[in-house]
């Protein structure tokens, strides 16, 4: 593994290169060079077979995104068969807690929105939580927490956005491929033979997770679950004499890859919304945009909470020992940072003006979710070290 790698494995790197993708998209939406921007992001490549003639956005909406997908999975998977996940009651509180962190925001959501057509769709928007960008500001703030601060934020996180991609698959499917769903399975199902019979040569798991992607994409499902379902299917245990697991290989090769390139392409192009003083004025009175912000600061926060603490309270999970209920609240204040999901459902659910308003609530829920966070966060490294 390069130094290089080792750079961009650390969630730190991988939340300031999202960071600065993000600002670098603002700035080329709304300086000189828009049209230059919106006409790269719109341009097609591809073929027309299996529907692969993509704009560029797309291509890194349905597939970088795979990838980003993928790699989360794996370290879910990894966590669940022999990391802190492997107890079930452990396991229990942050797929309790991401319940909870999916369902509360989307009630405040439709609350503040009711009445309003666009929320026939938008609702989901703010039910998803960043893993790349929750991690970075974990990782930059709180580095007194116990590493069980950074496998629950982890574990919620992916439950989180698993949750958002089924809604996604439900929501935005407009026809299905009978056809195309059949041969994914097929591809899925040799993907877990190859895993069970260990072979292991790239020459052979690189082109089925390719044609997998591609049946799922064209059966009319977001191409995003691919990643998902191959993740979890990938071997996880070391055979005797074996140094490493397929999982931790492939989460060691491929995260490099996707903090460093897939995340922060998509962002480049999804975060590039015009900004105008009227639009900034529409952020805070136009319902939908103060659904969307009120659904991720402040439904994110009670959902999550609120869920892992009956979740304890009632015996169905345990706390970890070294975490305390404070710790909890500061951890769960990062769920509000929804970005990459929720610019992905903003941009599949709404259109136009609409659209563009929706994605610039979600950054600006981000941005207030993730400085409340690290204040929060400040302050529990202070009393740790104090105590």
């Amino acid at each position: 593994m390069t130094e290089f790698g080792r750079f961009l494995r650390t969630e730190t790197v991988g939340g300031s290169i999202l960071l600065a993708a993000t600002a670098i998209a603002l700035l080329a939406a709304n300086g000189p060079w828009a049209d230059a921007y919106l006409t790269l992001r719109d341009t097609a490549v591809g073929p027309h077979f299996l529907h692969l003639d993509l704009t560029v956005g797309d291509w890194a909406k349905d597939g970088l995104l795979a990838l980003f997908f993928f790699v989360a999975g794996l370290e879910l998977k990894r966590e669940l068969v022999v990391g802190e996940l492997s107890r079930l009651k452990n396991a229990l509180l942050p797929v309790i807690a991401a319940i909870g962190g999916i369902v509360v925001p989307a009630l405040v959501a439709v609350g503040i929105g009711w009445g309003d057509p666009r929320m026939a769709q938008a609702w989901a928007i703010p039910v998803a939580t960043d893993i790349a960008f929750a991690l970075g500001v974990l990782a930059l703030t709180a580095s007194g927490l116990p590493s069980s601060a950074r496998v629950f934020l982890l574990s919620l996180a992916v439950v989180d956005d698993l949750g958002a991609i089924l809604l996604i698959a439900i929501l935005f499917t407009g026809s299905f491929d009978l056809v195309a769903a059949g041969a994914a399975v097929a591809l899925l199902a040799l993907y877990w033979f190859l895993q069970h019979k260990r072979v292991r040569t790239p020459w052979v798991h690189v082109p089925v997770a390719v044609a997998t992607w591609v049946a799922v994409h064209s059966c009319g499902v977001h191409a995003t679950v691919a990643g998902v379902a191959l993740a979890l299917l990938t071997r996880v245990r070391t055979d005797p004499g074996e140094e490493e697991s397929p999982c931790l290989r492939l989460e060691h090769r491929l995260q490099p890859w996707s903090a460093g390139l897939a995340v922060p392409v998509f962002a480049f192009f999804a975060a590039g919304i015009p900004v105008s003083g009227d639009a900034l004025g529409r952020l805070f009175t136009d319902r939908l945009a103060v659904a969307i912000i009120a659904g991720l600061v402040i439904g994110k926060l009670v959902g999550i909470v609120g869920a892992a603490l009956l979740a304890v309270r009632f015996k169905f999970a345990a706390l970890p020992s070294d975490l305390g209920k404070r710790d909890l609240v500061a951890v769960a204040m990062l769920g509000g940072v929804g970005f990459t999901v929720s610019l992905l459902i903003a941009d599949l659910s709404l259109d136009g003006p609409d659209m563009e308003l929706a994605k610039g609530a979600v950054l600006v829920a981000s941005v207030l979710a993730s400085l409340l966070a690290a204040v929060l966060l400040m302050r529990r490294n202070k009393a740790r070290s104090a105590g």
